[in-house]
């Protein structure tokens, strides 16, 4: 049974991801704007990412593999108010991304980013899901040994205009901001 007087705060980090809330953080302390945007969450663990959008007014797309829906399922019942616009369901990435639309304005992702033989699989749903004009936020830890800076250096950046949108050194995780680059004039 925990202690009663447990820190609330190192609680809820054993519950959530640290990437996930280092990028619900981010988005409130930028203002991102959800309000009518349509927005789709990868890998979604918890859900809390995408819970966080649909509270802000988001059409919202939480997905994860068919195991991990149950859970999100309930957690969106939980703190999603009736009416609120979230949905979940199943996305494997690099086979069934097409039965989406490619029109999403925000593509979210925390802690996908650690199984180098999915990059591939993650980067075509990426560039599949990501509108025109979308953008993309992907937190995550930066694990030497999983490939993930070389994702964010190299393979992504090929496809998409990166930045660096915040680095918390004490965590070693990243939030990065991607686009679809500009077509070049002819």
């Amino acid at each position: 049974m925990a202690d009663p007087r447990a820190d609330p705060e190192s609680e809820s980090e054993s519950v959530f991801p640290r990437e996930a809330l280092s990028l619900c953080n981010y988005f409130e302390s930028q203002n991102v704007d959800f309000r009518g945007k349509k927005v789709i969450e990868l890998g979604a663990g918890t859900g809390i990412v995408g819970i966080l959008a649909a509270l802000q007014g988001g059409d919202v797309t939480i997905t994860d593999l068919p195991l991990a829906l149950e859970q999100i399922r309930g957690n969106v019942q939980a703190n999603v108010p009736a009416g609120g616009r979230a949905q979940v369901r199943a996305l494997s990435w690099g086979i069934d991304q097409h039965v989406f639309p490619g029109d999403y304005d925000l593509v979210l992702g925390a802690d996908i980013v650690y199984l180098e033989p999915t990059f591939p699989l993650l980067l075509g749903t990426l560039q599949h899901l990501c509108g025109p004009h979308g953008t993309i936020y992907l937190a995550s830890k930066m694990r030497e040994e999983h490939g993930t800076e070389s994702f964010f250096q190299h393979l992504l950046p090929q496809h998409f205009q990166l930045e660096l949108a915040q680095r918390d050194e004490d965590e070693n995780v990243n939030i990065y901001r991607a686009r679809h680059r500009e077509p070049r004039p002819a």
